[in-house]
């Protein structure tokens, strides 16, 4: 069985990667990334910029992504542009889609990683919560995706992978917001992958499952001794890391993928068919009442 890639769980630059991928499969390609200050878009940046890839790192905090774009410069010896932007405002989205053009040239690739999510049962979900996260996660796939093809890649194609999640596939306790949200964006994926084909334009989903080293296995796994024993239960006994995850993206993103479109690419070890679905943890948090 194959052994998984090298990893670190936080959001600092791998000290040392292995190429599995030519060296120069992205060189000169400008990426636009949401949500690359952290967690998997982090390393989706980094793996794209030690494959020959400039790109901008897009989140609403920007003391964050300029910390980052700095150590992915530093370890890639590639461009690295921080912008602040909040994908629920086409206004902001259009403004740095501007900065980003004056800056680069072009976009090749963007990548809709933005997202919102937190454990909470169906029944105390307040609306202003579910709404929230569907604003960042659908609504800001959509303006972000919009703005981009209408700036650049109409008149010149170019690739977008969207960041989705398996919580749908069966539906999943405590997450009807993330799974929702997360359900709509792979529609919209088919979608804009029939409408915007003839503009030389793809349009897939990359769908992680349960992934260390991240913000969202930290806040809503739940205790670590709990986790290590489900991940024993996936078809592939672990859990996965950003590493893979990136690797995935950087497939659908380059040449390799050039007639995939319109796709769900499942990177989550198959856990989704086996991962348990703990019924407990909606009576405890109904037991106390959780409210958003």
């Amino acid at each position: 069985m194959a052994q998984p890639p090298p990893d670190v769980g936080d959001d600092d630059c791998l000290p040392e990667y292995r190429h599995l991928f030519c060296p120069d499969l992205l060189q000169d390609k400008v990426a636009f990334i949401t949500g690359g200050g952290s967690g998997i878009g982090f390393r989706i940046a980094e793996i794209f910029m030690r494959h020959g890839c400039h790109t901008i790192i897009a989140s609403r905090n920007l003391s964050r992504v300029s910390m980052a774009a700095e150590k992915l410069a530093n370890a890639t010896s590639q461009r690295c542009l921080p912008l602040s932007m909040d994908v629920r405002s086409p206004t902001a989205v259009m403004a740095a889609v501007d900065q980003a053009l004056e800056e680069f040239g072009k976009i090749d690739i963007l990548i809709n990683c933005a997202a919102g999510n937190f454990l909470c049962p169906a029944s105390a979900l307040s609306f202003n919560a579910f709404k929230t996260v569907v604003d960042i996660d659908t609504i800001g796939t959509f303006n972000v995706s919009r703005v981009v093809y209408e700036k650049f890649f109409r008149d010149h194609g170019g690739v977008i992978v969207n960041i989705t999640a398996t919580l749908s596939f069966r539906g999943q306790v405590l997450q009807v917001h993330a799974g929702t949200a997360k359900a709509a964006v792979d529609a919209m994926t088919r979608h804009l992958a029939v409408e915007w084909g003839p503009q030389n334009i793809r349009v897939n989903s990359l769908v992680p499952g349960p992934i260390s080293g991240t913000e969202g296995f930290r806040r809503l796994g739940g205790p670590q001794a709990s986790l290590s024993t489900k991940a024993l239960l996936s078809p592939l006994q672990r859990l996965g890391n950003k590493t893979e995850i990136a690797h995935g993206v950087l497939y659908l993103a380059s040449p390799l993928a050039s007639y995939v479109t319109g796709t769900m690419l499942v990177v989550d070890g198959g856990s989704w068919m086996t991962f348990p679905n703990d019924i407990k943890r909606l009576v405890d948090f109904k037991s106390h009442s959780a409210k958003l």
